[in-house]
């Protein structure tokens, strides 16, 4: 009776076994997203608006309950203010948010209020095909407007002709 346990355990599981053990890993996320320096303190991006190259940005995911970090990863940005970075779980019952850590410039190193942080989604049972996720821009504030904004901002008001 051993020997057939044996066996079947060395002509059905071991293969089972060593057939998931060789299975490739999933893709991994990639958060991306931009760091701008509002040069205008619009509170938006604008034509005047340049990308910050070297800023950090981490992830942060929390559990949805308890509200406890339960995973954290820091990038920067490249030569462009881009930042690709490669998140590895899957986080379904978490939030997860991309945020603004530090900026190398420090004329422009103030968090401009609301464009601080951005929700990122990192899950595969939603729909989502892809394993790109796309974060809303984060962005810094110049301590003093660029000469020329007011300019700039006349753009973006409403005319009542």
């Amino acid at each position: 009776m051993a020997r057939r346990v044996l066996l079947f355990a060395l002509c059905v599981l071991l293969p089972a076994l060593l057939v998931s053990a060789t299975r490739p890993t999933r893709n991994p996320f990639v958060v991306k997203g931009r760091v701008y320096c509002d040069t205008c303190r619009a509170g938006f991006e604008t034509s005047a608006t340049t990308y910050i190259p070297g800023a950090t940005v981490r992830v942060e995911c929390k559990d949805r309950k308890t509200m406890q970090l339960v995973y954290s990863k820091e990038g920067t940005t490249d030569s462009c203010g881009t930042y690709n970075m490669f998140i590895n779980e899957d986080h379904e019952d978490q939030l997860c948010d991309a945020m603004l850590v530090s900026s190398p410039q420090h004329d422009c190193a103030a968090m401009s209020p609301g464009r601080e942080r951005t929700r990122v989604i990192l899950t595969r049972y939603n729909g989502i095909a892809s394993d790109n996720r796309f974060a809303n821009a984060m962005g810094f504030m110049k301590d003093k407007a660029l000469s020329g904004c007011a300019e700039i901002l006349k753009q973006y008001q409403e005319s009542d002709e």
